[in-house]
């Protein structure tokens, strides 16, 4: 026979439930952060741990009287602290470092998922690589205020700041990102258009078709993370972008076969799941990301890591 719940054991389970309906928010909130969803799952748990601990204190847990701005800070100082130690480990990173993407598959029959998009809380792989420029603090600031609207009072509080410095951060942010972002305009079914043409040039080896549907300045970033073969720099600029493109994706050079290409959504926008084996038997596998503007791919962004991969659902 189950002995009845204490008053407290109620409460405790009553609160335990409301940080369950907290966690999709507080991932959010450190993927953005993090540009990790292993990294924000870790912090999202740590907050549990965290949160746990204050149940256990009641004078701690008095002092939660708004459970999602309490959850919010604990989770953004988290992320503070694995920001300040990333910095260090991707100095020793293999080439550029890019974000772990979140890819959707598109659903057969689904002609247009503009609509299912638009209901997916994702911030676009353009906007995470642009923000690895920002210091943590900066990031921190920029993402409390601009994405969820943190007041600046509460944001000092997270930074050991002032509130006028914290202000100040988050414009800095914004002002580099400003700077550094690839245009990225375009809706979804521009974004399809433009990919799927590209697509089909780099399929016939058209270097000149190639090179009209990329922006004069535009830039291809690859992730291979010392695992995989990758570009170690950013490749800038049409013509050098379409060549570094033909010369991978082009089936014609018998490098790469059984090549598939998969339309899928990486975080929200038009991207592309390339699957395939390597002429010396080794797979391939890869998730390109796009920024579009003005019917010109501005961005192009291959994760080839392995280990940022895991999560990718495999083709159908």
């Amino acid at each position: 026979m189950n002995r009845p719940r204490s008053m407290e054991e109620a409460l405790v389970t009553d609160l335990a439930t409301e940080f369950e309906a907290e966690r999709a928010h507080l991932a959010s909130v450190a993927y953005r952060m993090l540009g990790s969803r292993a990294e924000a799952e870790d912090v999202v748990q740590d907050a549990w741990l965290r949160y746990a601990a204050a149940l256990a204190d009641p004078a701690a847990r008095a002092e939660i009287r708004d459970l999602r701005g309490w959850l919010t800070t604990t989770t953004a100082r988290l992320c503070l602290d694995v920001l300040r130690s990333a910095r260090v480990r991707r100095e020793a990173y293999v080439g550029p470092w890019l974000p772990e993407p979140i890819v959707e598959r598109i659903p057969d029959g689904d002609a247009d998922p503009a609509e299912r998009a638009a209901r997916t809380d994702q911030v676009g792989l353009a906007l995470l690589v642009v923000m690895e420029r920002l210091t943590p603090e900066q990031r921190v600031a920029f993402v409390l205020h601009d994405m969820f609207a943190v007041p600046f009072d509460r944001i000092a509080g997270t930074l050991g700041v002032s509130a006028a410095s914290a202000r100040q951060l988050a414009s800095r942010a914004r002002r580099a990102v400003a700077d550094g972002e690839p245009r990225h305009t375009a809706g979804l079914a521009e974004q399809r258009r433009v990919i799927a043409a590209f697509l089909d040039a780099a399929d016939r080896g058209d270097l000149a078709a190639l090179i009209a549907a990329l922006d004069p300045d535009g830039v291809a970033i690859s992730d291979g993370g010392g695992h995989v073969t990758a570009s170690r720099r950013p490749v800038t600029g049409a013509e050098k972008v379409a060549r570094f493109v033909a010369g991978l994706w082009g089936r014609r050079d018998g490098r790469l076969s059984r090549l598939r290409v998969e339309p899928v959504l990486v975080n929200g926008d038009a991207g592309l799941l390339l699957e395939g084996t390597w002429a010396d038997g080794r797979p391939y596998r890869q998730v390109a990301s796009f920024a579009v503007a003005d019917g010109r791919i501005t961005g192009l962004f291959s994760q080839l890591n392995p280990e940022k991969l895991t999560a990718v659902p495999a083709q159908g």
